[in-house]
């Protein structure tokens, strides 16, 4: 996202006239969520300044440094003991989505998981003619075809169980930790996002954004 992140980290990047990480604050306390933590590294100093303790919004904001980039789960190992044993909604700081949070916590419950996964129906186009093979044999080919899987969102619910489990690893992608509890036989689930949702992921999507703001928010 550079030069956009050049100043500034990208949570702080202004779509509708305000940065990604206040729209994304407002749609959880829409929701009734009241206690926040935020995971900064990157410029972290102005993501602190910006959205203090949260007194703004009614809500209790609290931040977890990372001195080192510590993947996308690794920081949740930082969390205080205190916490209330409840699930834990956990999302990347560049998205914009219309996902209901509380009923993807309903779901995350019904589903009695360790961990639950949002995904996204994402549909890719091949530019060429693929092959189809029988031995050394074509048996058809299929001109240009278009691709469908299910990708992650970027937006988790973990049992409050993880944290202690987190806390013990240094670095920590969210993909390895859900990797983890499917080896031991854990039960993760996984929520269909049908709702609005964009990455801000690159400049072409972050122009999207702009466009299409003021339609959803």
């Amino acid at each position: 996202m550079r030069p956009y992140t050049d100043d500034r980290p990208k949570p702080l990047l202004e779509i509708g006239g305000k940065p990604i990480l206040e729209t994304i604050i407002e749609n959880f306390v829409k929701s009734g969520f009241r206690q926040f933590f935020i995971a900064v590294h990157y410029r972290a100093d102005q993501i602190k300044d910006y959205f203090g303790d949260g007194g703004r919004w009614g809500i209790s904001i609290r931040y977890i440094d990372e001195v080192e980039p510590m993947g996308t789960a690794g920081a949740i190992g930082l969390l205080p003991d205190s916490l209330p044993d409840v699930p834990l909604i956990v999302m990347n700081g560049d998205i914009l989505t219309q996902i209901d949070f509380s009923r993807l916590l309903a779901y995350h419950n019904e589903q009695q998981a360790i961990a639950t996964m949002c995904v996204r129906q994402y549909e890719y186009q091949i530019p060429y003619g693929v092959v189809m093979l029988e031995q050394q044999r074509i048996v058809g080919i299929e001109e240009k075809p278009l691709q469908s899987c299910l990708a992650n969102a970027g937006i988790y619910v973990l049992d409050h169980s993880l944290i202690a489990g987190i806390a013990g690893q240094k670095s920590l992608d969210m993909p390895t930790l859900f990797n983890q509890q499917i080896a031991l036989g854990e039960t993760v689930s996984m929520f269909p996002v049908n709702d609005y949702w964009l990455d801000i992921g690159r400049e072409a999507d972050f122009l999207r954004a702009q466009g299409e703001f003021a339609k959803y928010f």
